[in-house]
């Protein structure tokens, strides 16, 4: 028996890094779980992975920048479940460089991949989740917090942006029986290991300011964070920013 029997979750980004351990996580907790990304190939392995071990997975091919992907995924994760109770906003372009050299539509996809792909995604699960016990985690960072986020303005504008949209809809959809929290993970990544290969001196300058002086594994420490938030546990837990991050950031 596991805390989320019963419940179906869509987590888009689920192919790799970050997402694909969430899926994993709640998969293991009994979620039934639909998995999109933009690769096929990738959520197809990470589905094929999942019941293999047991689990109930079924990947879903979206480009979350398109607003009619986005209705149709929503759609075809109802009819293929027949509910939908969790939403993991995980998809999102990473955008770094320094504002006076960051391209126009590098920044606008940033924003069109992450808040407003986020903030579709939220409204088209709404009707399915209202009297669901409907749980949302949206995906943070701590680059929105630092106390200086030279060269990755523009990414943790976006996610400062999905923070910002977490907390509206807790206060606006907690009558409506849904919650929504965001993390702020850090963890091993392809997009973290790329980070680490061209900036190798920042990378061990920035890890040994975790107090835990490890990065996180998306499956055993992100994951168990979100079944958490999406489970009857955190059933007074709303609204909320949560850093799972080996105590990195110091929230105000």
């Amino acid at each position: 028996m596991g805390v989320l029997d019963g419940r179906v979750a869509l987590i888009t980004g689920a192919g790799q890094g970050v997402g694909r351990g969430i899926a994993r996580a709640l998969a293991f907790e009994g979620a039934s779980v639909a998995l999109a990304g933009r690769t096929a190939q990738k959520v197809e392995d990470t589905a094929a992975q999942i019941r293999a071990e047991g689990g109930d997975a079924h990947a879903f091919t979206c480009d979350v920048i398109d607003p009619e992907q986005i209705e149709k995924l929503v759609g075809d994760v109802v009819e293929r479940f027949g509910s939908l109770s969790i939403l993991v906003n995980n998809a999102q372009t990473t955008v770094h460089g320094q504002l006076l050299d960051l391209a126009e539509q590098d920044y606008l996809r940033g924003m069109e991949s992450g808040p407003l792909a986020t903030w579709r995604l939220m409204r088209a699960c709404h009707p399915h989740m209202q009297g669901n016990d409907g749980a949302i985690v949206n995906l943070g960072s701590a680059a929105g917090v630092r106390w200086n986020p030279t060269g990755y303005g523009g990414y943790a504008a976006a996610k400062e942006a999905i923070r910002v949209l977490t907390r509206t809809a807790a206060c606006e959809w907690a009558a409506d029986g849904i919650r929504v929290n965001a993390i702020l993970p850090l963890a091993t990544s392809p997009s973290l290991e790329h980070w680490e290969r061209i900036n190798p001196e920042e990378a061990r300058e920035y890890i040994a300011t975790i107090p835990l002086g490890r990065m996180g594994d998306t499956e055993k420490d992100i994951g168990p964070a979100v079944v958490f938030l999406c489970s009857d546990n955190s059933r007074y837990i709303t609204g909320h920013s949560l850093p799972v991050d080996g105590g990195q950031v110091l929230m105000r």
